[in-house]
């Protein structure tokens, strides 16, 4: 049924909870909030970092925009290696491709770091290309993202498929009017995704190479 698979990255094919939460715990140590609750940081997985430092610690333009850039120096240096991909994904990727379909990853990291953990990982050989957001933030939305992942790589809506853990993608997903499957073993809950209007659910991540 479908033909192109884009793929979200953090919470899809890795978990990057440990390096994610540690650079929010620096970036928030750094602009003297000290936060106890590391689960309440997973909120942050997913979504534009800009965005979420705003929502969920009433940052002003300007804090959000430092709290950003010092989450990268340590994101940069060695949060991104504090990340393992879900057990079985590398196989059902390997058997989608094996049934023909041609995979993507569209992602709201920034596009660079997205490329060097896939490549760390030996996932990067599995896409036809990698699409992420800028450094300096005018491509971060999802629906953004997925628009740029299209044009470059001249992928058809028609056939196509996202998948991602958040309702971020499902709702990016909608705005590009593609259809989206929602994971269910990422940081999204079955309610998140399915109010966001998910059309179909994954509930691990062997069960995506059954993906129709």
């Amino acid at each position: 049924m479908y033909a192109t698979i884009l793929f979200d990255l953090d919470g899809t094919l890795t978990d990057p909870f440990q390096g994610i939460t540690n650079a929010v715990l620096y970036a928030l140590g750094k602009l003297g909030i000290c936060e106890t609750d590391r689960q309440k940081l997973a909120a942050f997985i997913g979504p534009p970092l800009y965005s979420s430092f705003s929502e969920y610690y009433g940052m002003s333009t300007q804090e959000a925009v430092h709290a950003v850039a010092v989450f990268r120096e340590y994101y940069t240096d060695r949060g991104w290696r504090e990340n393992h991909p879900y057990a079985g994904i590398a196989q059902a990727l390997k058997v989608l491709r094996g049934r023909g379909k041609k995979l993507y990853v569209a992602t709201s990291k920034p596009e660079t770091m997205a490329l060097k953990v896939l490549e760390h990982f030996a996932l990067l050989p599995l896409f036809e290309g990698v699409a992420g957001a800028t450094e300096d933030e005018s491509r971060v939305e999802k629906a953004d993202v997925i628009a740029y992942c299209m044009q470059r790589f001249d992928i058809r809506r028609e056939g196509t498929l996202m998948v991602g853990d958040r309702k971020h993608d499902v709702i990016g997903a909608k705005k590009n009017m593609l259809p989206c499957a929602g994971v269910l073993y990422g940081f999204g809950s079955r309610e998140e995704l399915l109010a966001a209007g998910a059309d179909l659910l994954v509930p691990t991540p062997a069960q995506l190479a059954e993906l129709p």
